[in-house]
């Protein structure tokens, strides 16, 4: 196979959002609340919030191995750029190596010209296989095991310049999504009515 050639992200300076528009991410290893913080923001705030979600960039949508200089990387960007221009506010959650995501993220941080937020959901390994193990989807279950958990954990996978807010196993869902409601006043905003 070729080599692939991805497009380069914009320079650090590219606007994106507005001074109203709320940027989100959520980052943390596999099973520590990702998703359904982001679908609790979702879910409390209503239309007009845009679930940017790595795993269905990159698994879905590309089907993509996680790997440093990915397309998804763009991709994320991208989407999560083309939502806040559109007027949305957008929460970005994913597992997000620091190494592979880290400057993608702080670039996007540095151009977004309204309210952002970053939280680090630190939640210990033994956590993360009992709420693996909760999990309703049986498929799932079966095709990640206990060693790829292991395999894709990083231990306080944070980005560089202390930007994010780092959220313990003792927070539960309703906490979280409760503080970055707060912290990001969307909880003072109203949805979009369509």
């Amino acid at each position: 196979m070729s080599a692939v050639n991805h497009p380069v992200p914009p320079a650090t300076g590219t606007p994106a959002g507005s001074a109203e528009t709320r940027l989100v991410v959520v980052r943390g290893n596999s099973a520590s609340g990702k998703s359904s913080v982001a679908a609790g923001i979702r879910d409390r705030f209503g239309r007009g919030l845009a679930v940017v979600a790595q795993d269905n960039l990159r698994r879905i949508v590309l089907r993509e191995r996680d790997r440093p200089g990915g397309a998804n990387i763009g991709l994320i960007d991208t989407v999560a750029r083309y939502a806040l221009g559109a007027g949305y506010h957008v929460v970005i959650e994913g597992i997000l190596y620091a190494d592979h995501y880290g400057e993608m993220l702080q670039r996007l941080v540095d151009d977004h010209r309204g309210v952002t937020r970053c939280y680090y959901l630190d939640i210990p390994i033994d956590e993360t296989l009992v709420r693996h193990a909760s999990k309703a989807d049986r498929e799932y279950l079966a095709a990640v095991t206990e060693r790829e958990l292991r395999d894709w954990y990083r231990e306080h996978d944070l980005l560089p310049g202390g930007i994010e807010t780092v959220v313990g196993s003792d927070s539960t869902l309703h906490d979280s999504v409760d503080r970055i409601m707060r912290d990001t006043a969307l909880s003072e905003l109203a949805g979009r009515d369509t």
